[in-house]
């Protein structure tokens, strides 16, 4: 039996079978079917009464999981000053091309960028993965006024309605 967010009752009896589940480690989603509400309720209560924490259920077993890979923080992308001054056009690789693999002594390169003039700026969509050799930005004209091109702000800006009869 679910409660409504925030309906549950702790009265003292639910606390100490709660102890006592937690005593017995089982998991929080099974602590919560059965005392009738959610794993998140438990979850809360369970740190608001200090209860002792205990290893994740998923490392329980003794395996010993792969270290997980970490994102990058900061520029992936070297910087402006790095670039060859001599470099004035953007260079847009073929979408159906691949970008070739920078060579292993050399950091890769970002292509110079070329801003038109009269207030106009390339397109800033992101194609690609950031931090591999073939991420660019869309670099066509941007429509007045937005950050993109006419194309991408189609997917960019949609109306409201739009949203709602999408998700119906």
């Amino acid at each position: 039996m679910h409660h409504a967010l925030g309906d549950f009752d702790w009265t003292d009896a639910t606390i100490g079978r709660l102890r006592a589940l937690w005593a017995e480690g089982l998991s929080t989603a099974e602590i919560g079917r059965r005392l009738g509400t959610t794993k998140n309720a438990v979850v809360g209560k369970s740190h608001r009464l200090d209860l002792p924490a205990r290893p994740s259920p998923i490392r329980r077993d003794g395996i010993r999981q792969a270290p997980r890979t970490r994102r990058l923080r900061g520029p992936t992308l070297p910087s402006l000053q790095s670039l060859p001054s001599t470099a004035t056009t953007r260079e847009t690789p073929s979408q159906s091309t691949p970008a070739p693999a920078p060579l292993a002594s050399q950091p890769p390169v970002a292509a110079a960028i070329h801003i038109p003039p009269l207030g106009r700026h390339p397109c800033c969509w992101p194609i690609g993965e950031p931090g591999t050799a073939s991420f660019r930005f869309c670099g066509d004209p941007n429509e007045a006024g937005k950050p993109y091109c006419p194309d991408h702000c189609l997917v960019a800006y949609r109306k409201t309605r739009d949203r709602r009869e999408d998700a119906a």
